[in-house]
């Protein structure tokens, strides 16, 4: 009679439990559709904004049971965005760039303090960096391409000598040239200046990235873009990520969803060829998010690289950067935004990956609209918040 008892009683705790666990997990998941839907309509007053035609948002956390994906707007000709639309990723693809860098690190092929001079030829540096009648073109190292220390000028952004035009406004005026990495470095040295002594100062400039682009190709013996997809796209089925004009996807593609400058269409140009290392991916939301997660779960590279890829310097008001990688702290940007901080990368075309360590999210998708960087900034920091502030209810 006592033991009958007694296994009645375990009977009656077990049963407990199991109906606490489902009453959690379905809490859970409503929990998770309310803010899904939420996220859903902060994504379609993005999409409402006059100046943008189209717009992805994929928002994924393993911890949190969390997996969206949104697309919206429309192309030129009508036809309906959907999630299997690829978009370009733009200054993304830095963060693809120093994490190969920092594979070759791990291998033993380079290190992050080399000067830059033992891996391109005489014809590259001679004349690269010429500052105040100082030449330090054999001081740059690895390092001070990675975090825009160098001092070398931007050849998309940056003024030129003579007031002619940049590569960004030649993107427009030459529509139809395709180049190649090493015209952009040559651009960068006949048409513009260094701006100050490497590691003296910060600024943002594609050029470094060519030539970390560069440096990669010489020591691992292939072109970048194979090398992403074999290191990147086939092992962590990436299968719709490819270099634009330069390779293909892994399996059948969907068509590039259309980015805009103002109300010029631009993703059709072959100028953005000029756009190499420093962001020249297609990609979908889902895709960076992989590879996002991946970085940050040692799948890539160790921990320890990583750590030192979060080297950071200050950029700009509530940002800093690190080895091909962005910090942005929304408290800082704005006193009434999140308390929390996103790593990742960011580019022109309103594009994002990026993840939240305190809150275990990952998040990627454009407005594929140069007029809403900030605006891709913004959606971010509403998504985090309605999820830190389900988070805070809960416990």
């Amino acid at each position: 009679m006592y033991v009958s008892i007694v296994n009645k009683s375990k009977f009656g705790v077990m049963v407990l439990f199991i109906a606490l666990g489902f009453f959690l997990q379905c809490s859970n998941k409503n929990n998770n559709e309310r803010i899904e839907l939420k996220t859903e309509k902060l994504f379609k007053e993005e999409i409402n904004k006059n100046d943008i035609h189209n717009a992805f948002l994929s928002v994924y956390s393993p911890s949190l049971s969390i997996e969206w994906n949104f697309a919206g707007g429309t192309f030129q000709s009508g036809e309906t965005v959907s999630t299997d639309n690829p978009f370009l990723t733009a200054s993304i693809g830095k963060t693809f760039t120093a994490t190969t860098i920092a594979q070759l690190v791990e291998q033993g092929s380079l290190k992050f303090d080399d000067p830059i001079n033992m891996y391109l030829p005489d014809s590259i540096m001679q004349g690269l960096h010429v500052y105040n009648g100082v030449d330090y073109s054999d001081e740059i190292t690895i390092a001070h391409l990675l975090q825009h220390t160098s001092g070398l000028p931007d050849y998309f952004e940056g003024e030129t000598i003579d007031g002619s035009a940049n590569m960004m406004e030649l993107l427009f005026n030459e529509p139809d040239r395709f180049w190649q990495p090493i015209e952009t470095i040559e651009f960068a040295k006949t048409k513009m200046q260094p701006l100050f002594a490497p590691g003296t100062g910060f600024n943002y400039t594609d050029t470094e990235y060519v030539l970390l682009g560069l440096i990669i190709e010489k020591l691992s013996g292939t072109n970048l873009h194979s090398y992403f997809e074999k290191h990147f796209f086939k092992p962590l089925g990436m299968t719709h990520t490819w270099m634009y004009m330069r390779s293909e996807p892994l399996e059948n593609t969907s068509k590039l969803a259309e980015a805009f400058a103002g109300d010029f269409e631009v993703s059709t140009i072959t100028s953005l060829s000029a756009d190499w290392a420093g962001g020249g991916l297609v990609s979908t939301g889902s895709g960076l998010i992989k590879f996002q997660h991946a970085l940050f779960s040692g799948k890539i590279i160790s921990a320890e690289t990583l750590e030192t890829m979060q080297n950071w310097v200050p950029e700009t008001r509530g940002m800093e950067y690190g080895f091909g990688l962005r910090k942005v702290a929304f408290r800082k940007l704005f006193p009434t935004l999140p308390d929390v901080t996103i790593i990742g990368h960011s580019g022109s075309t309103g594009s994002f990956m990026f993840y939240c360590p305190e809150l275990d999210v990952y998040l990627a998708g454009t407005l594929n609209q140069t007029e809403e960087v900030k605006g891709s900034l913004v959606i971010m920091a509403k998504v985090l918040a309605l999820i830190q502030k389900t988070k805070r209810s809960k416990s």
